[in-house]
């Protein structure tokens, strides 16, 4: 078989009702050859089960099944195993919309320079309500120290990724920062401002209940990235970053981590959607009853 132009890389680990609309989104997407490589990392949910009945049926899906190692991990795996010109993004729970593959491909094609080519996302509850629209302005991504609006909405191309040298396995989280960092340093960062992905956001999401990892992860990419380009080693905060890998790894999950996931999304919601609000926001309470700003928000809805 010839060589794909796009290859969709994913990772998933219990995919639940979600996973066939997230295949779908892309296996419908026209205009380009592709190959969606899925890396099923320690599902127990049945996901392992759905992927290879959908790879069954098309040629283009191509599941790996592994030991759950994180998203890190799968990621590295699947991006090595990827043989088109470009890598695509997309995150499991989630939706590319039509034309998104075909746009960012043409995008990086009219710009021979460009590394990589993100677009503008649309986040939603599982419910389908909007939360936000973000959209990133092209000045703010120069450094590689923001990220674009969404990990998942990044078309990459190859020979950029490898030069760059791809995801690197001591960032546990904020990977995708890490790369971004590194990315800019062999080429541009192009944004298309039109919405082609949509997020789902859950209560207990890594950007819901890991935020305070992920703030220890970026200062450690700040710093590296400081190191790199004045040209010293980056080595001692590599060693930094997999020692706090390492710690993540070990922590028990805190329910009242996943309550400050469900207080974001309903404070979000406040203003547009009151009912669905108050749901997340009484989810929060009874997650941590000792949340007071979940508390003052519901209080007041009422």
């Amino acid at each position: 078989m010839k060589d794909p132009l796009v290859s969709v890389v994913m990772g998933v680990r219990n995919g639940g009702d979600t996973l066939e609309a997230t295949l779908d989104s892309i296996t419908s997407q026209q205009g380009v050859d592709l190959e969606f490589v899925v890396v099923n990392d320690g599902s127990t949910d049945g996901s392992g089960a759905l992927l290879d009945r959908l790879a069954a049926r098309d040629p283009r899906v191509i599941v790996l099944h592994r030991q759950g190692s994180g998203l890190t991990a799968a990621l590295i795996e699947g991006c090595r195993r990827a043989r088109g010109e470009f890598i695509a993004r997309q995150d499991a729970g989630d939706r590319s919309l039509p034309g998104r593959l075909q746009r960012q491909v043409t995008c990086l094609r009219e710009d021979p320079a460009a590394s990589l080519c993100s677009s503008a996302v649309q986040n939603l509850t599982p419910e389908g309500a909007i939360l936000s629209e973000v959209r990133i302005q092209p000045e703010q991504l120069r450094d590689g120290l923001t990220g674009p609006a969404h990990h998942g909405s990044v078309m990459i191309r190859r020979s950029a990724y490898e030069r760059s040298g791809g995801y690197r396995q001591q960032f546990l989280y904020a990977q995708d920062l890490d790369l971004w960092s590194r990315l800019v340093e062999v080429g541009g960062h192009r944004v298309l401002n039109d919405v082609l992905y949509e997020a789902t956001l859950w209560p207990g999401s890594i950007s819901g209940t890991r935020r305070l990892e992920q703030q220890r992860f970026h200062a450690l990419i700040v710093e590296a990235t400081r190191a790199r380009r004045s040209g010293r080693p980056e080595s001692p905060w590599l060693e930094k970053a997999e020692a706090l890998s390492q710690l993540c790894r070990s922590a028990p999950r805190r329910p009242g981590r996943e309550a400050h996931g469900a207080y974001f999304i309903g404070a979000s919601l406040a203003g547009r959607e009151p009912e669905l609000a108050r749901r997340y926001l009484q989810r929060a309470l009874e997650l941590d009853p000792w949340h007071l700003r979940a508390r003052l928000r519901l209080a007041q809805l009422r």
